[in-house]
């Protein structure tokens, strides 16, 4: 433990400003800017809280009062972040890639009066969703654009004001850890999206939970790499707050085009990412060995297989014991190295990662874990272990952590990490937040997770959602998140949706992988050889990629089923057409 360092922090700035105290000169965060990197250090990360803090304060930022924060992530991300909450105010992230109505439903739902955005161009977007006289503040990190009716404000201004650090100390120490800290928009797969109250607990509470997971892996003097969005709710607390306080560097990732050569130039020890990278990268990965063909190929193959014996049997014998000893040198090393060669955990979350997947990089010598989780529990639940990682499950809960598995098979779980609601939508939280059957007055309340789960040697294994069925007409249900996940398993087929809500069968829209659009049949059939005869596909259609750009992915790369569904409602149709 760090000299003078505590761990009853009771909110997100106590923690983050006692911890720069102890790490004066250390290197926090690293941002690429002017064709260079550059680091923040924990003590000029402080001292910037502390003069925003004052900042906002004297255009009359109140506690209790919502501020949008729009931005990529950089270090003023964090830095706004932490002297907003730190006001006693509420953060309100959202996504950079947002459109004009949903900045204006978020706006009106959560009553924001503040905002910060990044660039000239986000704050247009966030003035015109907000209208004449919306705003009573806005301010922008880079060349504030003219605005009429909405008072602007440059970012440098709020760090140039005067901020008594020690005196901020002493304030947030004060905070409560029941206090809201943030409201986290979910991302919106079907339906409006609602705010979810988060309130400081409930990321101390995440940050207890792996802490003793950190020592084990001595993630001191390491690096992390951060792409996914700060906005959202895995690395808003994770990347935002947890792994920095556990000693880790936070490198801000140029993006996912630069992935590849981020890693070996960053060298990272942690990387989170959702399942659709790892499919893109198996993918890149497979291209680069066919093109390379002859001795390499085998070579890879062969470890490939060697690896997967390892993980599911049946054992090896002596001969290829010594076999595998060599292929790891020959070819896992090499794979290591393009991956940074210091990787210690590669972090899957946001959705299911298919078994397959996982071990194939498993097999290959690096350290995938699958974890779980949601916005509403602040937001990690569980993940596997690089010493007890069990592919088929996403791991035994966080410590602190209490779980159980409804009548229903529904996954419910409760602990200080659990979200205080759904903002203004008490039928909703009621819905979510249920105490369990013939449970005494006044026990805390269960988090409905809409998972269907089982319990394995105390690991959690989802099996399917439980809200997202497909009933056909003869009344049978189909889960459609297997079907997607076993056709988007297969390398000719990139993006899958499946249909046949009231109809006699199963269809699927289908975005080739590159290359691959002659091939779909084939891959149906390998998938369709596994399914039972009511969750066959029956017929399919080639379409264009589902992008963030077209609405149909979210910033997190999960696809909106709802949305393709319109999108491609004529298509669709069609398909159920012919029988």
């Amino acid at each position: 433990m760090e000299p003078g360092k505590r761990v009853g922090w009771t909110s997100l700035p106590q923690m983050m400003l006692e911890l720069a105290v102890h790490r004066q000169d250390q290197p926090m965060l690293r941002h690429w800017r002017d064709k260079a990197w550059h680091r923040v250090s924990w003590g000029e990360f402080a001292h910037r809280v502390a003069a925003v803090t004052a900042g906002l304060r004297a255009q009359g930022l109140l506690p209790g009062d919502r501020v949008l924060l729009v931005s990529e992530n950089r270090p003023e991300f964090v830095i706004a972040d932490t002297a907003i909450m730190a006001t006693g105010a509420v953060t309100v992230p959202t996504y950079t890639t947002n459109t004009v109505a949903d900045h204006a439903h978020i706006l009106k739902d959560s009553g924001a009066r503040a905002a910060i955005a990044s660039s000239a161009a986000l704050a247009r977007r966030v003035a015109e969703a907000a209208g004449p006289g919306g705003l009573d503040l806005l301010v922008v990190m880079e060349s504030p654009p003219d605005l009429p009716g909405i008072p602007t404000l440059p970012w440098a201004t709020l760090e140039a004001a005067r901020g008594d650090l020690n005196l901020l100390r002493a304030e947030v120490e004060q905070i409560p850890p029941g206090r809201l800290a943030c409201l986290i928009y979910t991302s919106g797969t079907g339906g409006a999206p609602k705010g979810v109250m988060l309130p400081h607990r409930a990321m101390l509470s995440n940050r207890r939970g792996v802490a003793e997971l950190a020592d084990r892996l001595h993630l001191q003097d390491t690096c992390y790499l951060s792409f996914l969005p700060l906005s959202h709710s895995y690395e808003h607390t994770v990347g935002g707050f947890l792994l920095p306080s556990l000693g880790l560097e936070v490198v801000y990732s140029r993006g996912a085009d630069r992935l590849a050569a981020e890693f070996q130039e960053i060298r990272p020890a942690i990387v989170t990412a959702v399942p659709r990278l790892f499919e893109v990268l198996r993918a890149r990965m497979l291209a680069q060995v066919e093109k390379e063909g002859g001795l390499k190929e085998k070579l890879f193959r062969r470890a490939l297989a060697l690896g997967l014996r390892k993980l599911d049997g049946p054992k090896l014998n002596l001969l290829e014991t010594l076999e595998d000893a060599l292929l790891d040198r020959l070819v896992r090393d090499k794979v290591r190295q393009r991956f940074g060669g210091k990787m210690l955990a590669l972090v899957s979350g946001g959705a299911r990662l298919d078994p397959d997947l996982s071990g194939f990089f498993l097999a290959l010598g690096l350290p995938v874990l699958q974890g779980y989780g949601q916005t509403e529990a602040g937001p990690v639940i569980s993940v596997n272990l690089p010493w007890d990682n069990r592919r088929d499950t996403v791991g035994p809960p966080l410590p602190g952590v209490e779980v159980r598995i409804a009548e229903d098979g529904e996954l419910c779980v409760r602990g200080e990490l659990v979200m205080d609601g759904y903002w203004n939508q008490p039928e909703a939280t009621a819905l979510a937040l249920r105490p369990a059957p013939d449970a005494p007055s006044g026990e805390a309340p269960w988090l409905h997770t809409g998972d269907v789960a089982e319990m394995v040697d105390g690991r959690i294994r989802i099996t399917d959602r439980k809200r997202d069925f497909i009933k056909t007409l003869g009344g049978d249900m189909v889960s459609p998140a297997k079907l997607e996940s076993l056709l988007m398993a297969e390398p000719e087929i990139a993006q899958a949706v499946v249909a046949g809500e009231g109809q006699p069968g199963i269809v699927a829209v289908l975005v080739p992988a590159e290359g691959m659009a002659d091939r779909l049949g084939d891959a149906v059939g390998r998938v369709n050889a596994k399914l039972s005869s009511i969750e066959r596909i029956r017929r399919f259609a080639p379409v264009p990629p589902f992008t963030v750009e077209n609405g149909l992915l979210t910033p997190t790369m999960k696809v909106k089923r709802r949305a393709v569904l319109e999108a491609h409602a004529a298509t669709i149709a069609g398909l159920h057409a012919r029988g």
